[in-house]
């Protein structure tokens, strides 16, 4: 049998938070073509229903189920609508979120701002994950893939969006340690995709205020403003879903056109020691020759 013509996700049943359009809406239609259930989910009840519909129409399976995920009782419902129309939930893939509003910064944002994107990237992804782990977990396999973005680094500005997403970093190396006994898996996805978030004269004045203010590059600068559609990335969320990452967990993956990387996992480099027993603490003068020659070599 061609390899093409095998589904690796026949049988599986998948929560796809966020699923209305863009990158969501792409990974919704990529499980469904390797034959999972699919639940689309989107604050936009029509929205939703429009992709669930395209995916039955075209051969798959799926239902809507409309609300933010952040909000009380919604990942509940997710889990459970999952759980109901395909027998299980295998699969929780979280695509929701929101933008950092236009030319915010730490100077200007307000704390309403904060908590909206807080919520909709952190707390969105902490509470489809707390639901649908124990069910994994139980049955002694799952996988959870979340998506952060290469904003998580700072480069891009804003304030609740890059915290936001470094925070769902944190917490899936937390999860895919934690659940790697039960036979579930948890990696991230900073994806790349041409969506409404990523055209138009606003985004790209900001990408070319960016670029001039020396906070990005030229290759990241080309790349920001010339994305791939997000059928690509959606294609890397399928294969983390599928068994073909059966040994893949606790990963900080990239992902834009036909470009796939990886995130290190951080570490300490060791500066320079001393023994506390025996040794006073490090003086201000010690500490800039030591941190200050480390800091300039980078």
């Amino acid at each position: 049998m061609n390899s093409r013509d095998v589904r690796r996700l026949d049988g599986r049943g998948a929560v796809v938070t966020g699923s209305s359009r863009g990158i969501g809406g792409a990974v919704a239609h990529a499980l469904a073509a390797e034959g999972a259930g699919v639940v689309v989910n989107g604050r936009d009840p029509d929205a939703a229903e429009k992709v669930a519909d395209e995916i039955v129409l075209g051969g798959g399976r799926a239902i809507a189920v409309a609300g933010s995920a952040a909000a009380h009782g919604v990942a509940e419902a997710l889990v459970d609508a999952a759980e109901c129309a395909f027998g299980q939930v295998d699969v929780l893939i979280n695509c929701a979120g929101v933008a950092e509003p236009a030319g915010s910064s730490i100077l200007t944002v307000t704390d309403e701002q904060w908590r909206e994107l807080v919520d909709a990237h952190l707390t969105a992804t902490f509470r489809t994950c707390r639901a649908a782990a124990p069910l994994m977990a139980e049955r002694g396999r799952g996988a959870i893939v979340n998506t952060s973005s290469f904003a998580f680094l700072g480069d891009y500005g804003g304030t609740g969006y890059p915290a936001g997403k470094g925070a769902v970093n944190s917490l899936t190396l937390a999860i895919a340690a934690e659940l790697a006994e039960s036979g579930v898996r948890a990696n991230v996805v900073c994806p790349g995709a041409k969506t409404r978030l990523s055209v138009g004269a606003e985004y790209e004045q900001h990408i070319e205020e960016l670029h001039r203010r020396g906070m990005l590059d030229d290759a990241t600068r080309y790349g920001s403003l010339h994305p791939a559609p997000a059928d690509y990335v959606a294609q890397l969320y399928a294969f983390l879903a599928s068994d073909l990452a059966a040994g893949i967990t606790g990963g900080i993956f990239a992902g834009s056109g036909c470009f796939v990387g990886r995130f290190d996992r951080p570490a300490p480099t060791v500066l320079a020691y001393r023994d506390h027993e025996t040794e006073p603490p490090w003086s201000l003068d010690e500490l800039a020759k030591l941190v200050g020659s480390a800091h300039g070599e980078r």
